[in-house]
């Protein structure tokens, strides 16, 4: 039986969220926007596509800016990430980070947690290192229910049998129903609406295994 574990990275893989930090270093009344939009995006109060664009034009990051984003998701990451995947890789699950972050960014952590596919967003630089946009169309994860596409294409790519999301927002919420079970996390931020509807409910990476096995 072949198993698929995907994971969300901010918030759930790492205590950081990947734009927030970009906007803290954009002063405070950047971040404070950003930050917003992030809030009420993760509790399913607004659209993921009608802001996306928005936070990162008013950041505008560079190139070298992402790239130390990766660096701060390792320092941040969740104590219990790195055991926790060994012992999914272990018992056959394959591991996925679907996340609507920066793929540049999130790549480091990926291979720090010996993650070998990584889903999310990639920016666009110039030759400069200076933000450009991003590829709309080859980005999924950037709109609302972009993790349920995801899911099914990796469903049907990998040929599996059991599939689970597990992140600490909205858009993993929102991918019931594409994958057997939907596992909310809250070791960062408790989300009632997660934590209500999903299948079931940890508050630390290494309940994964156990509750996976209960599921099953």
């Amino acid at each position: 039986m072949k198993k698929l574990v995907l994971i969300d990275c901010d918030s759930t893989l790492s205590a950081i969220e990947g734009i927030d930090e970009l906007a803290r270093l954009r002063g405070a009344e950047t971040f404070a926007a950003v930050e917003q939009m992030t809030r009420d995006a993760m509790e399913g109060g607004i659209a993921m596509e009608a802001i996306f664009s928005r936070r990162l034009e008013l950041i505008r990051p560079t190139q070298s800016e992402l790239l130390a984003i990766g660096g701060k998701y390792i320092s941040a990451v969740e104590p219990t990430a790195r055991r926790t995947v060994s012992e999914l890789k272990a018992s056959g699950w394959e591991v996925v980070i679907v996340s609507g972050g920066f793929t540049q960014a999130i790549v480091p952590l990926a291979d720090f947690l010996g993650i070998a596919r990584v889903e999310a967003v990639s920016l666009l630089f110039d030759s400069s290192g200076h933000y450009c946009g991003f590829e709309e169309a080859k980005s999924p994860t950037a709109r609302s229910k972009g993790k349920n596409e995801v899911a099914r294409r990796l469903r049907s790519e990998l040929g599996v049998n059991r599939s689970v999301m597990v992140g600490d927002g909205a858009s993993d919420l929102e991918v019931k129903g594409d994958v057997d079970w939907v596992i909310g996390f809250g070791g960062y931020a408790v989300r009632e609406r997660v934590k209500s509807g999903a299948d079931a409910f940890i508050m630390q990476l290494a309940e994964l295994p156990e509750v996976l096995n209960r599921l099953s």
